[in-house]
């Protein structure tokens, strides 16, 4: 998104999201069972249900349970829907009722002018070379001994180009969450992301741009042709990377909501306590140069769910970079390049360089890899080697966390 471009302001789908309460997460037919009786729906299927993980969470007309993350989205009975034309629960196994938002991918809207990208090079504290972009150089990645192997990462977003010649012959899996559509990227955005936390050490044309290229490569198409998806299609495709074994779930997407969504945070949380570490785009809705300082959305807002902000080359924090507020958890974790980013690109443009908090993301997440690889931590202990190694800003904690991240050296 460019400073001028604003993200939509979150809408919903009429379905609800219910989160299973601590008492009853991973009891399969307990949470059925409140999830009937809560939403007056019959027809409860679960992910732990044979061949379930494959189902289109559009398609479910009752409710679709995911078990993994104790969350279920429901379209609940028209005669539980109050007065007020909102559906809610008293009931204390629920932890909270929501409704079902639609997400966008956190891109800026055209690619970098080159002229504009020429004025911003020559003012680098880092540049583009032959050998790799500005964004590795400024966090250690090229100096890095670690590739990511042994290391699942998965990247969720508008699928990958499987074409393209960047990701020929690594190990990737790809699965599409959203109705009618296929993993393949046409929109770009998944693409440009998974080519930077996981792109190739030395590709066909060009300088280096990819960080955790040994990893293992998970990619779960939750945004659709136009760069959009419901929270069922993201929670989709977390249940199915977390369920195949990622240590590491890459999220370049989100809404504009200040307040934190239990949904989210209790995923977030639980994610942690089983190995999972979740990032996720702080948000484009800054204009800083017009004294607007934003606010970190969903589901980067969530306290378990490590907030990435951008900056540029010269390690200023970007003009539409999300700031912290003061609703709690809605803080930034950590920074990130996402000024003027080069990476992979569907074909036949092969690669892009565009802004957002969305490019920064991945820059954090391929270097969650490493620092797995490096450690062998996992979950709360990998946020927090990555947040304790990151390099100070002369830039408040607000805008940039706990600073620049760093590839382990």
């Amino acid at each position: 998104m460019t400073g001028s471009d604003a993200q939509p302001a979150a809408s919903t789908t009429g379905r609800y999201l219910l989160v299973i309460s601590d008492e009853l997460f991973g009891d399969d037919e307990a949470s059925r069972e409140v999830v009937r009786e809560v939403s007056g729906v019959q027809d409860v299927v679960s992910t732990k249900d044979p061949g379930a993980q494959s189902l289109d969470p559009a398609a479910a007309t009752g409710a679709l349970l995911f078990a993994e993350l104790g969350v279920a989205v429901v379209s609940v009975a028209p005669d539980r829907v109050g007065a007020t034309g909102v559906f809610e629960s008293t009931d204390d196994r629920i932890l909270a009722v929501e409704q079902e938002r639609v997400v966008h991918a956190l891109q800026e809207a055209a690619p970098v002018d080159p002229e504009q990208e020429a004025a911003f090079t020559d003012a680098a504290a880092f540049t583009d070379d032959t050998v790799a972009t500005w964004g590795l150089h400024a966090t250690g990645v090229p100096d890095a001994a670690e590739s990511g192997a042994g290391i699942t990462i998965a990247v969720l977003d508008t699928g990958i180009d499987l074409q393209h010649p960047d990701f020929a012959g690594r190990d990737i899996t790809t699965r599409s969450f959203v109705d009618g559509e296929t993993a393949q990227d046409v929109q770009g955005h998944g693409t440009h992301c998974a080519g930077t936390m996981a792109g190739p050490s030395e590709p066909a044309q060009g300088r280096r741009y990819g960080i955790a290229y040994g990893a293992r490569l998970l990619v779960g198409k939750v945004l659709n042709n136009q760069g959009s998806g419901t929270d069922a299609d993201i929670l989709a495709g977390m249940s199915w990377a977390i369920s195949a074994g990622a240590q590491v779930i890459s999220m370049s997407l989100g809404a504009d909501q200040r307040a934190i969504s239990t949904a989210y945070e209790t995923v977030g949380r639980r994610a942690l306590a089983a190995g999972t570490l979740i990032v996720a785009a702080a948000g484009n809705n800054a204009r800083r140069s017009q004294g607007n300082p934003g606010f970190v959305g969903v589901p980067a807002n969530s306290p378990s769910i490590l907030a990435v902000a951008a900056v540029d080359s010269t390690l200023a924090v970007a003009d539409f970079s999300a700031s912290a507020t003061d609703v709690g958890g809605g803080e930034i974790d950590i920074a990130a390049p996402g000024v003027a980013v080069y990476s992979s690109w569907p074909l036949p443009r092969r690669t892009n360089t565009i802004s957002g908090t969305s490019m920064a993301t991945p820059h954090v997440a391929g270097i969650a890899a490493l620092w797995a690889e490096r450690s062998g931590t996992r979950g709360r202990g990998l946020w927090d080697e990555i947040v304790g190694s990151a390099q100070a800003l002369d830039a408040p904690a607000q805008d940039v966390g706990a600073g620049l991240v760093q590839a382990p050296s």
